[in-house]
């Protein structure tokens, strides 16, 4: 499923128009990414959680020349699933 297919799904299953379940689905991923920008996290109750890791500075490996790369420190978008969300998905 795309954003486009998940609009459609929105707007049905809210009785919406297609402008304003794309309004909404765009609303919605925005203050998620904004929350996780600012360092915090997101949790959907059922759902799952979003949240913020931090990855620390490594050496890697160039796989085809075998020679060592620095991966500078970063952050990372993580996404823990909710118990209900998990059950949804295995029972299907």
């Amino acid at each position: 499923m795309n954003k486009s297919e998940l609009v459609q799904q929105v707007a049905g299953r809210a009785g919406l128009s297609s402008g304003q379940a794309a309004g909404a689905v765009e609303a919605t991923l925005a203050a998620i990414e904004a929350e996780l920008a600012a360092g915090g996290e997101v949790a959907i109750s059922g759902f799952g959680r979003f949240s913020v890791a931090a990855r620390a500075a490594r050496q890697a490996r160039n796989p085809r020349t075998g020679e060592p790369i620095d991966v500078p420190a970063g952050r990372a978008p993580r996404f823990s699933p909710g118990s209900q969300f998990k059950r949804a998905v295995a029972d299907a």
